[in-house]
């Protein structure tokens, strides 16, 4: 009877853990599914199923912008442009404020140093385009002049992820152009 055991245990065992695991499947069949079919059948807003402090696209408020270059300065990979220079009356302006979201690593290291929280991250996280060069958003549309800082606390901050929501609608309309692709550089031939 030992060899007839030894011989039958191991076809019992087989035959146990097949139906232990059909079980398992078979009772995950009789739930409701945890899938949530975005964008097209949610049944909240994505908005409000995003944590506070989520790290999204980046947006800059050009109304409290300083122009100190902090940003720019703080961001490891450099994803940040700022040109600020003097017009014609020798007045301060933002001409140019660009960030290149293809590349950005949504570190925040650009968002601590900002003395009044003109750049900040939003919960606006989609961005797909088309065309790689669409991911370089542009904030500075005309020349602005840079935000005095002093002892009072700046202006009430917008809601974050207006501005960006903004740029995004204009990109998709096709009312901001895309920049032609850079030349290839001149020299010798490639080896």
């Amino acid at each position: 009877m030992g060899a007839l055991q030894r011989y039958l245990r191991p076809i019992y065992d087989s035959s146990v853990s097949i139906f232990e695991g059909l079980a398992v499947t078979l009772s995950w069949m009789a739930r409701r599914p945890h899938t949530s079919q975005y964008p097209d059948r949610m049944e909240v807003p994505v908005d409000s199923t995003i944590a506070d402090g989520a790290r999204g696209l980046l947006e800059v408020d050009l109304a409290i912008c300083t122009a100190c270059l902090a940003c720019k300065n703080a961001c490891p990979i450099g994803v940040i442009d700022i040109v600020a220079g003097r017009d014609a009356s020798g007045q301060r302006m933002i001409t140019l404020f660009d960030i290149d979201a293809a590349k950005c690593m949504f570190c925040g290291l650009c968002t601590e140093p900002c003395p009044t929280g003109a750049i900040r991250h939003t919960k606006e996280f989609n961005l797909a385009v088309d065309d790689i060069r669409r991911l370089r958003l542009h904030f500075c549309d005309a020349p602005a002049a840079p935000y005095k800082l002093n002892k009072e606390l700046p202006p009430a901050v917008e809601a974050p992820g207006r501005i960006i929501r903004s740029i995004l609608m204009r990109q998709r309309e096709g009312t901001i152009p895309v920049e032609p692709p850079p030349a290839p550089a001149q020299g010798g031939t490639p080896s």
